[in-house]
């Protein structure tokens, strides 16, 4: 797993935009911004739509007031789930969705966890991460599907 210190992964993140399908580079994209990284194992799965992505998004405003400049939700399946999914809990505005359909950044990254026993297949840990110029500040990763140290509050502890 990255650590603190690390530059962010270089694999391609994508997000649906209003002429199809935008890919994105966090070591690119993050380049003079901090960056708020919300990691979850599934779209519309209970403890990611019910509590941890709205945590952020009641949150967002203090975040955003504390230096992040951006707060990202990244989840491996496609753009078009993530778009849906982000309608649905009306982040737009606030947290920017992004797909990492093919696990690339997650497997990268050292973040992939094990759903098969929920009928999920590989699928992101649970994790808040803080980008710095590209570079990893801060990095809450979950044991297995718990969520206990990824929560919005931690990360304004850590910003």
């Amino acid at each position: 797993m990255k650590q603190q210190g690390d530059q962010v992964s270089d694999a391609t993140l994508r997000k649906l935009g209003s002429e199809g399908i935008d890919s994105v580079k966090l070591t690119e994209y993050s380049q003079n911004k901090k960056i708020v990284i919300i990691g979850v194992p599934g779209a519309y799965t209970p403890t990611c739509s019910v509590n941890h992505v709205p945590g952020f998004l009641d949150k967002s405003e203090e975040i955003l007031s504390k230096g992040a400049d951006e707060i990202i939700c990244i989840s491996v399946t496609n753009p078009w789930v993530m778009s849906a999914w982000g309608k649905d809990l009306n982040v737009e505005g606030k947290i920017t969705m992004l797909s990492d359909g093919n696990c690339e950044f997650t497997e990268s990254m050292g973040l992939v966890m094990d759903g098969s026993g929920f009928g999920l297949g590989k699928v992101s840990s649970r994790y808040a991460a803080i980008i710095d110029n590209g570079i990893i500040s801060c990095l809450l990763a979950e044991k297995g599907g718990a969520f206990e140290v990824s929560s919005a509050e931690k990360i304004l502890e850590n910003l």
